[in-house]
């Protein structure tokens, strides 16, 4: 399909620089495709009232890590250079693929320092070699350090990932440490949040118990690749970067038994949904499913397990729109999307969240 099928205008108001406090006191856009009426406006804390008993939410329990890393590059006896990298994906203990700027300025064998000092749990210093340089700014990096110890070490140093559309606009501070984390995060690995989560709260999980309605985690490492745009004019030719996720045996067998006494499947983010979809089988059974995906949901893609989705507002011509276009419709997420201009809602990753039922 023609990218700029997923174009429309966003007015720079419209981008949310902070998150709603309470969390869960932001707008919610209810959409449905073959409904009446087809958009209506809520609030976060009407969806236990928007779902049924034996309905099912899918949660990404990922836990994003301090993966942007400002540091300098050493190469022989050159004039050192200011580099900054972002983690996106682990491949091995001390090994990490990333994104880098300027790219232009890396080679393979280059050395770079990150923070201060000799020791990077004490002192907040970090060093790695470029091993590999791919395509698109992405880069290889060997860290000296391994394991847990390179994991506290990335934590001293590093700063969180904060979305491109929030960066230009101002700093990271202590603040987004907690805003930019789900209240359920567990698994560290992520490089962004999974932003329809940041919603919920204690509150709103005891409303939802109270309503019936289940809760299942499934882990999807977020990646930076979700940040970068399509540069392609079609989206035939469009490469997803992989991110890693799992989905367990007892999770899969207790939504395969919410599906099979008619409950549906509420994927809350893009992230978890992509995960179930990679996860199950063409007549919708999810399996117990590990590894990583690079699925790419388009309109077309015929959805098997996931009933409704809930997510927050999107980039214009990004493949999360895409994905929401697939599948509420394209015409009924422009009209939607339109609506959410025009009536105030705040758009990306600290916005307001929309819950779409999937079109038949």
């Amino acid at each position: 399909m023609r990218v700029d099928l997923f174009d429309f205008d966003l007015p720079e108001a419209s981008i949310a620089l902070r998150p709603a406090s309470p969390r869960d006191s932001a707008r919610m856009l209810v959409v449905r495709p073959q409904g009446e009426p087809a958009l209506s406006d809520h609030g976060v804390l009407d969806l236990p009232s928007l779902l049924r008993p034996g309905d099912a939410l899918v949660f990404n329990d990922t836990r994003v890590i301090p993966a942007q890393l400002e540091g300098i590059r050493h190469r022989g006896e050159d004039i050192s250079t200011p580099v900054s990298l972002t983690l996106h994906m682990r491949i091995a203990p001390d090994r990490w693929k990333a994104f880098a700027r300027p790219a232009r300025r890396l080679k393979p064998g280059d050395r770079i320092s990150f923070g201060h000092g000799g020791n990077a749990c004490l002192l907040g210093s970090l060093e790695a070699t470029i091993e590999e340089k791919g395509d698109a700014g992405e880069v290889t990096l060997r860290f000296d350090l391994s394991g847990p110890v390179l994991d506290e070490a990335i934590m001293a140093v590093g700063h969180i990932p904060l979305p491109p559309y929030i960066a230009s606009k101002r700093a990271d501070d202590a603040q987004d440490r907690t805003d930019y984390q789900t209240i359920y995060a567990r698994e560290e690995g992520a490089v962004a949040a999974p932003t329809a989560g940041l919603h919920f709260t204690d509150r709103l999980f005891a409303r939802l118990d109270e309503a019936g309605v289940e809760r299942h985690f499934v882990t999807l490492h977020v990646g930076a690749g979700t940040f970068l745009p399509v540069k392609t004019d079609d989206t035939d030719d469009h490469v997803m970067h992989e991110e890693i996720g799992h989905v367990d045996a007892a999770t899969a067998e207790k939504l395969n038994a919410v599906s099979a006494r008619g409950g549906r499947i509420v994927c809350v983010g893009t992230t978890s949904l992509r995960l179930i979809e990679s996860a199950a089988t063409e007549d919708g059974t999810i399996r117990p499913w590990s590894g990583p995906t690079g699925i790419f949901i388009t309109p077309g893609y015929r959805f098997r397990a996931v009933d409704m989705l809930m997510t927050n507002f999107h980039l214009p011509r990004s493949t999360l729109f895409m994905l929401v276009s697939a599948f509420a419709g394209l015409d009924t997420m422009r009209a939607a999307y339109a609506h959410a201009v025009a009536t105030g809602y705040r758009f990306y990753s600290y916005g307001d969240a929309s819950l779409l039922f999937r079109k038949d």
